[in-house]
């Protein structure tokens, strides 16, 4: 039994079930006392996912390593089986990373800023059910990255659905209860056609063993078998990453989730349907992944035109953002359907990549509704760069970066995605791949025509000075008895531009999107050994 794997799953939740014991949460003792607890767990639990990428032998990536393989339900051969490879190791850091960060933007804001959740107040707002919550859903997330038994893989995989419509919910914004409902809705629905796909693989093949399934290649499963098993398992993880047109819960959750929860929405939780693919439906199930592939890459690419074609009608930026995620994650499916070693590491560095640039862009985006009051982008008033010169300049690089800009990292995912769409695997049609491609490419024009409209609207321009009542009071402008929401046009020379805590959280975000743009070996040396070992090739 290895303990690194135990304890990454052990320190959170022993921190949630921490928070149950009572003591003062409504004295200022007992806030600095959560947010040091906050900090601490969340903290812990990255320097633990550092230690197992430096003990990661990179020599021997596609091998599983620390491995942890203990009698679960003995009865029906149940196994609590861990492990990690080149695959789940990159999102293991990742989602401690993007948790520890979050933290530390919730922790350190100032009064009128995000640190404000984790203050006592009057009425409410539940800081210690928020952290609990953070908790809990941190230890699904990586349970998911970590799980090498199909059955494991499916609790975990549910274990961050609850407390994920508990962040929508309670700390959401107005429309946040119809939000969070469709959310868990559409999840819970892909979840049950998922669990019978599993089912159908393990009445196929009498085991639950990821790894020995992979290493199988799908013997033991007739084609048929195979092609109605990748769909159940393809629909179920297309609901959360999310697929054209399962996609429809993704906007109103981000929209409505607090800044913290569209982070953790965006940077993990859309990447467990995409490393469910990776991981169980195409090495599993390859007649099935051949068969439906072409399928998956129309859906794809209708994903990247239609997601570009939204973002272009908006005028809300969190939404934006929203619409931009199914384009790009539209990118790491495709990827995916060309089933070739270059396409599926261009999908799973576009994951990473997603996560990191997105994360950036939602805490962003409420760094600006913080100060604005709304992130209505005809609101905003324009003229961002002059007024808010820092903020509006780390809006333009996170901007950048998503719509792939040669150098960082958001450019090499869907560029190998595109390369492998040219040349797809053997038996796929290369005339649809090229047309796939092509609309591809086509996408990648509207996601720059779209960021570029943004961004003329938000940081260019002259601006028009507003900002909405509710901030104005809080920076010391008074309200005047005025009914919340009401835009006023005055200047806001005394809001703040990018504060400490802010890049304490964002700079780690900005320094891995420059190192994986320039270094672009640094992720696909560590998953490029195990991409050929999942698909069988040489």
């Amino acid at each position: 039994m290895n303990w690194v794997l135990i304890a990454l799953l052990g320190v959170p939740l022993a921190g949630a079930a921490a928070l149950l014991a009572p003591f003062r949460r409504d004295t200022a003792a007992g806030g600095r006392l959560l947010q040091t607890h906050a900090l601490a767990v969340s903290g812990v639990t990255f320097a633990l996912s550092v230690v197992l990428a430096a003990g990661f032998d990179y020599g021997d990536a596609a091998r599983v390593q620390f491995s942890t393989d203990l009698a679960w339900v003995p009865g029906l051969d149940l196994r609590f089986h861990l492990g990690v490879d080149g695959i789940s190791l990159p999102l293991v850091v990742l989602t401690t990373l993007l948790v520890f960060l979050c933290s530390v933007y919730l922790c350190w804001g100032r009064a009128d800023g995000p640190g404000q959740l984790l203050r006592p107040k009057t009425g409410g707002n539940r800081p210690r059910a928020l952290v609990f919550t953070l908790l809990v859903l941190e230890v699904g997330m990586i349970g998911t990255f970590l799980a090498l038994d199909l059955l494991l893989f499916f609790v975990f995989f549910e274990v961050v659905l609850i407390p994920m419509y508990f962040v929508i919910a309670v700390w959401g914004g107005h429309a946040r209860r119809a939000a969070a409902i469709k959310f868990i809705l559409y999840t819970l629905l892909g979840s049950v056609v998922l669990l019978l796909g599993l089912l159908l693989i393990w009445a196929q093949t009498g085991t639950l063993d990821m790894i020995a399934l992979a290493r199988a290649h799908g013997t033991g499963m007739s084609s048929s078998a195979q092609v109605l098993a990748f769909i159940a398992v393809g629909i179920g993880l297309a609901v959360k990453t999310p697929m054209w047109p399962l996609h429809t819960w993704l906007p109103a959750a981000h929209t409505e989730a607090p800044t913290v929860g569209s982070v953790l929405l965006a940077g993990v939780l859309l990447k467990m349907g995409t490393y469910g693919f990776a991981r169980i439906a195409i090495p599993v199930l390859p007649d099935g992944a051949a068969a439906m592939a072409p399928w998956l890459g129309a859906f794809a690419v209708i994903g990247i035109i239609y997601g570009s074609l939204a973002c272009l009608a908006q005028r809300d930026l969190k939404r934006m953002i929203a619409y931009s995620s199914i384009g790009h994650m539209g990118f790491v499916l495709l990827g995916f359907a060309t089933l070739t070693p270059v396409g599926v590491n261009g999908a799973l560095f576009g994951n990473i990549a997603h996560g990191l640039i997105t994360a950036l862009l939602f805490f962003i985006a409420g760094a600006i509704k913080d100060r604005y009051g709304t992130t209505d982008m005809p609101s905003l008033g324009g003229g961002m760069l002059s007024r808010l010169p820092h903020l509006g300049s780390l809006l333009t690089f996170a901007a950048v970066a998503s719509l792939g800009m040669p150098g960082l990292a958001g450019f090499w995912g869907e560029m190998l995605a595109l390369l492998g769409a040219y040349g797809p695997a053997a038996g796929l049609s290369r005339p649809l791949y090229l047309t796939f491609m092509a609309l591809g490419g086509l996408g990648t024009v509207l996601t720059a025509a779209y960021f570029l409209l943004m961004l003329s609207r938000v940081t260019h321009g002259r601006s028009v000075e507003t900002v909405h009542a509710p901030v104005l009071a809080a920076v010391g402008g008074g309200g005047g008895g005025r009914r919340p929401g009401t835009v006023l046009r005055v200047g806001i020379a005394r809001v703040r531009d990018v504060t400490g805590y802010e890049l304490a959280a964002w700079v780690p975000l900005i320094a891995l999107i420059l190192l994986l743009g320039l270094w672009p070996k640094t992720l696909l040396l560590v998953t490029g050994p195990v991409v050929r070992t999942l698909l069988g090739a040489p």
